[in-house]
């Protein structure tokens, strides 16, 4: 499979040459460091926590997601002699709080002015001119201005809308709160026009604030690099801390891929040092080493996100790439919303290329295109509706209203599956006689399904009890024959529901393949529904409809396509085929910042 062979190999040198050795084996990238000690960068690190220049980590990040999240990004600048980092983070970050405050300012003014148009343009007066009486505001509800006017305040409305009347009352003091029936409005000292003077000063301000952070995103790249560099040096702190000292020399130990050790021996040599490689022995775990190529890497994405195989295992990147591109496939049963699905991953295409995880689940989701596409024709699904040509036509070979073989074909699918899972679980204990169990369970399901599809007879039932045989015999590693290696057998013989639940669960995808396709043709039917009931608007209905209904169609079906395409694989395949967790084979190398233009 595609499970790394690794060494342990170990590298002795000269103490006065630790941090430059291990800043080259760093450039280098090829090893999995096995810590000889426990780190004391990092106790240093935590120990050191008044040293301001630590904080400057935190404000790296925070200024280069704040140029990220910039919608306009102007050219890179990529020499690092044109950076000035205190100077253009103390830029950024006196940007981003003034971009802040502007945009408080101009949603309170946007508020503020919403506020009093009803009200209109006024200036308050002085006190004097109005005998040192004031004027209150009140925003009151239509229906209780009966209790306005059987007051014996003096009022003036100023506005009304279907909801609101707008009144000003004049008094000395506030009206009590059992004379007026809602509470007043505070309309502030500031005329309508000069907030709408201010707002539109705010709005030019912001708008220079915008332009200054446009211009800054030129050194995104170098801040990415600062960051890089700022990780990086922590990352060889830490792993200088977990070396072995002895004095004039240091040991460092780690993990190591065998198509790699030519470039580390070569590497030794060049520097100077012992290295010294070891088989890993039984009672180690190794880290794994997943490699696929990029046309299958999207299933080593998947593989790596949920569980990491043991690396004495087997990587499942592949059969998980093929079995949930087919899975998915037939959960959407339509190749015209596979051929939209392919629009979105070709209109993405050009920026999922910008990394290698990108490179590869683009690469997954041509191959999810091509076979929902395939698989649309052969039920003969487009958009709901029958095949546009007659050709198209004439390629379709199942009916999704046909129960019976749509059940069948979906539980032959999930049977093979699982069938296939306890083969590649043999394997792995190809070197133990609980590879017979695994054996025994592939059988038990064969004989099941091909009795079940054809008819059992006599001889299905014998092979079905030697399976299960099998099992009970050979469950646990114990060569003799005894109480204990019975009751155990007995135990696993307890699975033969689990089994025959999970065979049933792949009956999910004719349930959510026929649901997709139902949804689809009704809004179809109800498209032409009301096109046909109302003349010349039904027109404009119908399409609203069909674009409606098939947009959230879609978006269910991709939904339900990756959510139960992974269950299936994740849970139901994992189950019968991976024993022991592992852990990724994360190499101590430095990161790679790529430089980019807009």
């Amino acid at each position: 499979m595609s499970i790394l062979q690794l060494k342990k190999a170990s590298i002795v040198g000269l103490s006065h040459d630790k941090t430059l050795i291990l800043d080259a084996l760093q450039s280098l990238g090829l090893l999995h460091v096995i810590p000889l000690s426990e780190s004391r960068g990092k106790q240093a690190a935590e120990v050191d926590d008044t040293n301001p220049q630590l904080l400057k980590p935190e404000l790296l990040k925070r200024s280069l997601q704040y140029l990220l999240s910039c919608p306009q990004k102007r050219r890179q600048v990529t020499r690092k002699s044109q950076l000035d980092l205190d100077d253009v983070l103390q830029q950024v970050d006196q940007n981003r709080q003034n971009r802040i405050r502007l945009m408080e300012k101009r949603d309170f003014l946007d508020k503020r002015i919403k506020d009093l148009e009803p009200w209109g343009e006024f200036t308050l007066p002085d006190l004097a001119d109005l005998n040192h009486e004031k004027l209150w505001f009140y925003l009151v509800p239509n229906y209780k201005m009966q209790d306005i006017e059987q007051s014996d305040l003096p009022w003036m409305q100023v506005h009304r809308d279907n909801r609101h009347t707008y009144i000003v009352v004049i008094a000395a003091e506030e009206p009590d709160s059992s004379v007026m029936p809602v509470p007043r409005t505070h309309t502030g000292y500031i005329p309508l026009s000069q907030l709408m003077e201010q707002l539109e000063e705010t709005e030019i301000q912001l708008e220079a604030a915008e332009a200054e952070r446009e211009a800054l995103t030129r050194w995104i790249y170098l801040l990415q690099h600062s960051i890089a560099s700022t990780e990086d040096q922590a990352l060889l702190d830490e792993i200088s801390g977990q070396t072995r000292d002895y004095g004039e020399i240091f040991a460092l130990q780690g993990w190591i891929a065998v198509r790699d050790l030519p470039q580390l021996e070569a590497f030794a040599e060049e520097k100077g040092l012992v290295l010294l490689e070891e088989e890993p022995q039984d009672d180690e775990n190794p880290p794994t080493f997943l490699d696929n190529p990029e046309v299958y890497g999207g299933g080593q994405e998947v593989v790596s996100f949920f569980q990491t195989p043991n690396y004495r295992s087997w990587d499942p990147s592949r059969v998980v790439f093929f079995s949930f591109v087919s899975f998915f496939a037939i959960i959407m049963s339509d190749a015209g919303y596979s051929l939209l699905f392919g629009g979105i991953i070709a209109w993405k295409w050009q920026s999922m290329g910008q990394s290698e995880t990108g490179r590869r689940l683009r690469a997954m989701g041509a191959a999810l295109t091509g076979a929902g596409v395939f698989w649309g024709i052969l039920v003969g699904s487009y958009f709901g509706a029958t095949a546009p040509i007659s050709l198209l036509g004439d390629m379709k070979l199942l009916d999704l209203n046909d129960f019976d073989t749509m059940m069948a074909l979906s539980i032959t699918i999930g049977a093979l599956h699982l069938v296939l899972a306890n083969l590649l679980m043999a394997w792995v204990r190809r070197d133990s006689q609980q590879r017979l169990s695994s054996i025994g369970w592939a059988v038990a399901v064969t004989s099941a399904l091909s009795g079940w599809l054809l008819g059992f007879t006599f001889l299905h039932w014998i092979i079905f009890a030697v399976g299960l045989v099998m099992v009970l015999l050979f469950s646990t590693a114990e060569k003799e024959l005894n109480i204990s290696r019975i009751i155990s057998g007995l135990l696993a013989l307890t699975n033969v529901t689990k089994i025959f639940g999970d065979v049933l669960s792949y009956l999910r995808l004719f349930a959510l393949g026929l649901a997709s396709a139902s949804l689809a043709i009704t809004f179809n039917q109800l498209a032409a529904d009301v096109g046909n009931a109302l003349p010349g608007i039904g027109l404009l209905l119908h399409l609203l409809i069909l674009l409606a209904g098939h947009l959230l169609n879609f978006v269910l079906t991709v939904v339900s396509g990756v959510i139960h395409g992974l269950r299936l694989n994740l849970i139901e395949f994992y189950n019968w085929s991976l024993a022991d967790e592992g852990y990724p084979f994360q190499p101590f190398a430095k990161q790679e910042v790529t430089p980019w233009t807009t």
